[in-house]
């Protein structure tokens, strides 16, 4: 009989009776070692489970930090709040900002991520504009919105980190605007746009990979004329944002670009400054403009699991839409909850809040 294999030096269990791994539930604790998951089901202790940590492709600011003037002081509170709700990643994204603003908010994140992060990591910047559609701008002011330039884009991207760029597919120069992004490793996403289906689908020709936010701020769906989503639902090549806060969309609305995109559906919190406050609950779980326009989400990272969780997905398709798109999406090492992966997952109680977060397989929240 062989010799049952060593138990790795510092290994920790994590004290769960089930987790879900790479998108099946399994039975039994876990156990992570040197930033990895080494084994899955062992002995079963206790009621929490282990689901894959949650990455948001965009957070505009969260805990009263707004990314577009914090310091790398807010930065490093900012990822310690995600956490606690149980990101492990997330996209710092700036929107409705200036040219300067833009770079100087990515100089302070920059910063940052130069020292040590005590919480979630912070991403590349997800930048939301300059290149938008104004008919289709939502909460972002019209004035800061610009038709394509190769110089302000060159600017941009040499100001900081960028992983990805909302874009507007109509706009002259976009077939453009995609080739320089890929070439520097910036992910094209469509967004804030009036672009048609044909267009949709002539963009991912070339190279854009994401749709941002579904069902909000673009051209709407009708039956001769399917838009942005109708085009990035069908593609497999398409990762497909959701904002799943049950404000943004309805719930039949969630579980119908669920059932369109199985494994492509990246919820996203789209996070405001002010989500994660205790007296976030003022607003009714919507940011809103004067106007009414809605600005912005309140959820946490973990709302989103649950929310999916309460109207009728299991709780594996939940934890791929919270986590594993957007992994693949942005090229990110996997992290399932397989063997030999990265230990970057959460611990979840019984009612499905955040009881540990683990990031390179250090629990961010002990002490």
């Amino acid at each position: 009989m062989a010799e049952p294999s060593p138990r790795p030096l510092g290994a920790r269990r994590l004290g769960v009776c089930a987790a879900v791994v790479d998108g099946a539930c399994v039975s039994g604790d876990v156990e992570v070692a040197d930033g990895r998951v080494t084994r899955v089901g062992l002995p079963p202790s206790g009621s929490a489970v282990a689901v894959p940590g949650f990455v948001d492709l965009q957070v505009n600011g969260f805990a009263g930090v707004d990314l577009r003037t914090a310091s790398p002081d807010d930065l490093r509170r900012l990822s310690i709040e995600l956490a606690a709700h149980g990101a492990v990643a997330v996209q710092p994204t700036l929107c409705s900002t200036s040219i300067d603003g833009y770079r100087t908010a990515l100089a302070a994140l920059d910063d940052a991520r130069s020292g040590s992060l005590p919480g979630c990591r912070l991403l590349s910047a997800h930048l939301e504009g300059p290149f938008l559609s104004t008919d289709w701008a939502g909460a972002h002011d019209p004035a800061t919105l610009l038709p394509f330039d190769e110089e302000v884009l060159d600017v941009l991207l040499a100001a900081g980190e960028v992983g990805m760029i909302t874009y507007t597919p109509e706009l002259d120069g976009a077939t453009e605007l995609v080739a320089r992004c890929i070439g520097r490793g910036v992910v094209p996403s469509i967004g804030h746009t009036d672009a048609t289906a044909a267009q949709t689908r002539d963009a991912i020709d070339h190279g854009a990979r994401h749709l941002t936010h579904c069902w909000n701020a673009h051209r709407r769906f009708a039956p001769r004329d399917p838009g942005p989503a109708g085009a990035a639902l069908i593609d497999p090549r398409c990762t497909v944002g959701l904002i799943a806060d049950l404000v943004h969309v309805e719930r039949e609305t969630v579980l119908m670009t669920l059932a369109a995109a199985p494994d492509r559906v990246a919820v996203t919190t789209d996070a405001v400054a002010a989500a994660g406050r205790a007296d976030a609950a003022w607003a009714g779980g919507a940011a809103r403009r004067g106007d009414g326009t809605l600005a912005g989400g309140l959820a946490t990272p973990v709302d989103l699991l649950r929310n999916l969780v309460d109207i009728g997905c299991t709780l594996e398709s939940a934890a791929v839409a919270c986590s594993t798109a957007a992994r693949r999406l942005l090229g990110l090492e996997p992290a399932t909850l397989r063997p030999g992966e990265v230990a970057d997952l959460v611990v979840l109680d019984d009612t499905l809040a955040v009881r540990s977060t683990y990031v390179d397989g250090v629990d961010v929240l002990d002490g």
